[in-house]
């Protein structure tokens, strides 16, 4: 039996409607968090299909991975049906539907703008140059890096990023800026025609037309992780 999906969702028929024309797009109906197990789902795919497994079923894959097989099966079920009741899921198939449905299954060129510490190590980081996303080009303002080199990659001037984008076909960017300089170099990707960007800046920004924005605050992470280590540490209330 065909392990492609037989009724593709609307969540499906969204995501490939938005690829077809060159715009990021969430697949209607389907949340951020989603999104975000089916990377966790796709990564896990991968590994097994590294230990030689050819076929597993929900609640082998949620104890191999500490999942739900229940959100696992939840969340598959919203771009159609890929397992067979009994046999599982064919590993090798679904992970390629999953790369597809990510869009993972192609290149995506990134330019790197704040070529600090972070932009730096970010420029070097291998993950970055190999598989679905290659770094193409770095920018700053210092004068002093403008012209060299960080890993792979040359560093620019911001004004240069028009013509570097267009030229190199980026369509992604990380943006590694100090905060009061994060939303003019924001805008200026928006302009370049870059339509998705990853920001590490410690500000909040919002999305610009034809461009969405993802805000990765690490401080903020870091303050949850102290809550949640604070309250698992204290004593709970004694009885009244």
């Amino acid at each position: 039996m065909s392990l492609k999906p037989t009724s593709p969702g609307p969540g499906a028929r969204s995501a490939r409607a938005a690829s077809r024309a060159g715009r990021p797009a969430l697949p209607e109906g389907v949340s951020p968090l989603t999104v975000n197990r089916l990377s966790v789902y796709l990564r896990s795919l991968r590994q097994l299909l590294e230990q030689g497994v050819r076929r597993i079923s929900s609640q082998q894959l949620g104890r191999a991975f500490h999942l739900s097989p229940t959100q696992i099966r939840k969340d598959l079920a919203q771009f159609g049906e890929f397992g067979v009741r009994g046999q599982g899921y064919d590993v090798a198939t679904l992970a390629d539907h999953l790369s597809a449905l990510l869009q993972v299954d192609r290149t995506h060129r990134l330019v790197i703008v704040g070529m600090g510490n972070l932009g730096t190590a970010l420029a070097r980081f291998p993950a970055f140059n190999t598989g679905s996303f290659v770094v193409v080009a770095g920018f700053d303002s210092d004068p002093a890096k403008i012209g060299g080199r960080v890993g792979p990659v040359t560093v620019h001037a911001i004004e240069e990023l028009p013509e570097v984008a267009r030229r190199t076909g980026a369509e992604m960017a990380i943006l590694a800026v100090p905060a009061a300089a994060a939303p003019a170099a924001f805008r200026s990707l928006a302009e370049a025609g870059i339509v998705a960007v990853l920001n590490f800046a410690p500000v909040t920004l919002p999305p610009l037309p034809g461009c969405r924005v993802k805000n990765v605050d690490l401080r903020i992470q870091l303050e949850e992780l102290a809550f949640f280590r604070t309250a698992a540490a204290e004593p709970p209330d004694p009885p009244v």
